[in-house]
């Protein structure tokens, strides 16, 4: 699997790294729901029309999870979930709901398994 990548300098003056050179993984485009369709379709006997309705309503089912709580595990895919970003408070009688969670978004941790023959580390399927 090829990586294209586009190289950048760390300018943080604070950084014990700063001025080294990195880089950075750079994305081609996206695959919109047609696309991902067409290559679904290609490789099972469901139609391109079957997929996307599915598709789409996964979208929908994903959103009824996480208003009720819960995440959502998709074996062989991963887990998605709601995390939070939050200002601090200066104690635990201090923090509000509405003044210290500032925003929302859905954490996505990929599935990964152990491989023993490559010395015990977890391995992911998206990037092997």
């Amino acid at each position: 699997m090829p990586t294209f990548y586009v190289l950048y300098q760390n300018k943080n003056p604070r950084s014990t790294t700063k001025d080294q050179w990195y880089a950075k993984a750079k994305c081609l485009g996206y695959w919109d729901l047609e696309k991902l369709a067409d290559h679904i379709q290609d490789n099972v006997s469901a139609k391109k029309s079957d997929v996307i309705a599915v598709l789409r309503e996964l979208v929908v089912v994903m959103a009824e999870a996480f208003d009720a709580g819960y995440g959502v595990k998709l074996d062989g895919f991963g887990r998605f979930k709601v995390g939070l970003k939050t200002k601090p408070a200066e104690g635990p009688d201090k923090f509000s709901a509405s003044k210290n969670i500032v925003g929302s978004r859905i954490n996505f941790q990929p599935e990964t398994h152990w491989s023993a023959a490559d010395g015990n580390i977890r391995k992911n399927p998206f990037t092997t």
